[in-house]
């Protein structure tokens, strides 16, 4: 194994356990599909769900469920009158990037130079693109071979719970709380949630691991819309089309360019700055149409967002009047930050418990969303904590073996400081 040390002996503990779950999790194909009417999107997703079932039984856990769903709950009970604390990760992997045949490699005492993805040499991670990659000299770098994306996003995230509620079981002492772990469907499609039942998932305070830097703790993500703009034209042959013509592919692409380039847009943004983002285009001359994301952490600057696409929509009838424009509009998720701002006990302890585990707590934000905007909207204040993947929904996502052992970890500990407040 890598020559960096682990953040604490819990962590390094932890790391074979974390690695080989991984290791074993990111082969199962389970890429969720947009549109889809069946909930999940796709039937693989259970093929993980079903398998994690039977190892939290292994493992000993109580009340182990495989819902009508698709998604797996299971408790592992811990010390009275504790607050019962959720962990929550998702199966499902982004439709944006090649997931099936997953072939994992672990670079193991990653030694500082740009590393090739041999499924497809044009991938490749180079450190001095990434400050990440370049600070994780003697890591052990997991990635996939480059033909498809890692799934680290969010299988980290469901290998470092796996193995912490392992070790939690095996280990009761010093007292936990009572842990509900729940894996979710279908989030990489903004319908992780769709189905989740709180009051039978039981927690008062609860966790996501789904990504992020080591050490984050992420308090706040954007509130995030989609949106659709369907053009309408009218086909004619080619050959007799002058003055009939109204060519819907010609006036969508008109409109995608109108779009906010330099601003406005996922490319030339950071930080708390929104964007407009045309995510898909399809249809034929007939009918056309564009799909969008819309994203801000400020609700007011979303609605602005929202009025521009809505007018640069209204140009495309005044240009073309014979076509039709219609523009339909679904909130997708809000920013949790005003939930997780009135329960100040929830990210204090998840700041103690990355201490615990040897690492500085670092309070940040979500360029997107999680299960737990959504669950923090419903009542269950859910921040994210980190996991140590990087380069998610890309054929180069990876990573490290030690920062995710850091992550699991920090669910242990988390077990563990609610306990304590009780006593």
């Amino acid at each position: 194994m890598g020559s960096a040390p682990y953040s604490s002996p819990l962590a390094q503990d932890l790391a074979g356990g974390v690695l080989e779950r991984f290791l074993r999790y990111v082969r199962v194909d389970t890429q969720a599909a947009e549109g889809a009417a069946a909930y999940p999107s796709t039937a693989a997703q259970l093929d993980l769900s079903r398998m994690l079932a039977a190892e939290l039984r292994q493992i000993g856990l109580d009340d182990v469920e495989l819902t009508g769903h698709g998604y797996v709950f299971a408790t592992l009970p811990g010390a009275p009158g504790a607050p019962v604390v959720g962990l929550i990760a998702h199966v499902d992997t982004t439709p944006e990037a090649p997931g099936a045949g997953v072939s994992p490699i672990v670079h193991e005492d990653y030694a500082g130079a740009p590393i090739v993805l041999p499924g497809d040499p044009s991938q490749v991670l180079d450190p001095d693109e990434e400050p990440e990659l370049a600070a994780r000299h003697g890591h052990d770098i997991v990635t996939s071979d480059g033909a498809t994306l890692l799934g680290a996003d969010d299988k980290a995230g469901v290998a470092e719970i796996m193995a912490a509620v392992a070790y939690l079981a095996a280990h009761p002492h010093p007292a936990h709380a009572t842990v509900r772990v729940a894996f979710t469907v279908d989030e990489e499609v903004g319908r992780g949630t769709l189905h989740f039942d709180l009051d039978a998932f039981g927690a008062d305070v609860a966790y996501t691991l789904d990504g992020s830097g080591i050490g984050e703790i992420e308090v706040e993500t954007f509130s995030a819309r989609a949106m659709k703009v369907t053009i309408r034209g009218r086909g004619a042959h080619p050959g007799s089309a002058k003055g009939r013509l109204v060519n819907a592919v010609k006036l969508a692409a008109d409109f995608v360019a109108s779009l906010p380039r330099d601003t406005l847009s996922p490319e030339t943004t950071e930080g708390r700055e929104g964007f407009i983002h045309p995510s898909r285009v399809h249809g034929s001359v007939e009918d056309a149409v564009v799909n969008l994301i819309v994203r801000d952490h400020d609700d007011a600057k979303l609605e602005q967002h929202t009025e521009l696409v809505r007018r640069l929509a209204a140009r495309i009838e005044e240009r073309e009047p014979r076509a039709r424009v219609t523009v339909e509009s679904v909130d997708s998720y809000h920013n949790m930050r005003s939930v997780i701002d009135r329960h100040p006990r929830v990210v204090a302890a998840a700041e103690e418990a990355i201490r615990r585990a040897g690492v500085e707590p670092v309070r940040s934000i979500i360029r997107g969303g999680t299960d737990g905007a959504v669950l923090s909207a419903r009542g269950l204040p859910t921040p994210n904590i980190f996991t140590g993947g990087q380069n998610y929904h890309s054929l180069r996502e990876w990573a490290s073996v030690q920062d995710m052992a850091a992550a699991a970890a920090t669910v242990v500990e988390l077990a563990r400081v609610w306990a304590e407040a009780e006593t």
